[in-house]
């Protein structure tokens, strides 16, 4: 197993196109699967500066090979984004990513992380569970009957 390097804060100034290549090329995996299609179709690189901005944005790697996006929130810190480029799964970098969440929840006062996922995607399901995740909702994007988003907690 390769090493995980250590998170480090993306700020401006900051590759942003490059950042955005990255979650491209991780969540290209799930077209064709997922429905409704990812959000990340409608994200631009300054979309990704604005969320340095108002929450953080953390990366491993310099260019960057794996991504987190923090937002707080009253009763939880939110983890969007999580993204490992497909040539560097496997080595524990979305590990390393999560448990610097937990120290960044904990040091602004939250009790909890809070992800959400596609119902299509089982194998992140099993992953986020191995990392002490317990599934608390499920939820329908506008115009679906069903549910297509299942939401994840972990106390910290």
């Amino acid at each position: 197993m390769i090493a995980p390097m250590t998170p480090q804060r993306a700020i401006d100034p900051y590759d942003w196109p490059a950042l955005l290549a990255l979650l491209h090329r991780a969540f290209s995996s799930m077209e064709g699967i997922i429905d409704p299609p990812s959000s990340l179709h409608s994200l631009t690189a300054e979309g990704i500066a604005e969320q340095a901005r108002k929450g953080e944005v953390w990366v491993i790697g310099q260019p960057a090979l794996a991504c987190v996006f923090l937002t707080p929130r009253p009763d939880a810190l939110y983890l969007g984004k999580l993204a490992v480029d497909p040539a560097h799964q496997g080595h524990g970098h979305a590990r390393v990513l999560i448990e610097h969440a937990a120290q960044r929840a904990r040091a602004l006062g939250l009790p909890a992380l809070e992800l959400q996922t596609r119902v299509e995607l089982m194998a992140n399901h099993a992953a986020f569970r191995r990392m002490g995740f317990i599934k608390t909702a499920a939820t329908a994007h506008p115009g679906y009957t069903r549910p297509t988003t299942l939401t994840f907690r972990r106390a910290v």
